[in-house]
């Protein structure tokens, strides 16, 4: 199969994760660049950062025009990953590459096992600063170590820590990943690797129309189906590069 068409494939998947779940667009591109495309785990992450970008920019319009975003809480959220997120990106590319595959399997098995317990029972749509500001920065540094937009993890935290209904958390986590992503490319430029542009725009463009058919599936599916769908497909991706650091 051509490098065009695996492109073209992956980027469809990761934008439908985006779209449906709110998150997994980069857990799901960062292996598909390595073990399909060839990148290196450097440029493996800035390049998914390049299209999570993109895609999540445009998943969240598709939510915003539906009212399912939680503005203030998804901008206390973002806004507090910001610098974290600069900071530890910076550094994350003096890394050598298994430690950061298994530091980026590690903490997707951890956010998988999170999704998959019972969903917290708290007046939703309450915002509070302290939790949001304090999660938010976690997974800033988190997006800034392990190149990823961080959906994967602010769903969970949207919904179990600051109580949000899952299909409401799937849009305001868009939010958190955008500002996040855009963060931590800032702070990767020059120091990413070489970005191969004519697999990046193919797989980029294929990401933004699979978000919109995303964005169609979950609203035809239930919050809690969403949840576990997305918990095993973290611990699917999370077993292969566990696998890939140990052999």
């Amino acid at each position: 199969m051509s490098t065009l068409v695996l492109a073209l494939i992956t980027g469809a998947v990761v934008g439908l994760a985006l779209g449906a779940l709110g998150g997994g667009g980069s857990v799901l591109a960062v292996p598909a660049l390595i073990y399909l495309l060839g990148f290196s785990p450097a440029s493996a992450s800035t390049a998914a950062l390049i299209i999570v970008t993109a895609t999540s920019a445009t998943a969240l319009y598709a939510h915003a025009r539906d009212g399912d975003v939680a503005w203030r809480t998804g901008a206390l959220f973002a806004l507090a990953g910001v610098g974290p997120a600069f900071l530890v990106g910076a550094a994350a590319g003096h890394l050598p590459a298994a430690a950061l595959t298994g530091a980026f399997a590690v903490v997707a098995s951890l956010a998988a096992l999170r999704m998959l317990r019972p969903a917290a029972t708290g007046t939703p749509e309450r915002v509070r600063p302290a939790k949001a500001a304090g999660a938010g920065a976690g997974l800033g540094a988190v997006t800034g170590l392990l190149g990823v937009g961080g959906g994967f993890l602010a769903a969970p935290a949207l919904v179990g820590v600051l109580g949000l209904r899952m299909k409401r958390a799937v849009g305001t986590s868009l939010l958190v990943i955008t500002v996040n992503s855009l963060a931590a490319l800032t702070s990767r430029t020059g120091t990413g690797g070489e970005l191969r542009w004519e697999v990046i725009a193919p797989f980029a463009g294929a990401a933004i129309l699979g978000a919109w058919d995303g964005k169609r599936l979950a609203s035809r599916i239930t919050g809690r189906t969403l949840q576990r769908v997305f918990a095993f497909v973290l611990l699917a991706v999370a077993a292969v590069m566990l696998v890939d650091v140990v052999v």
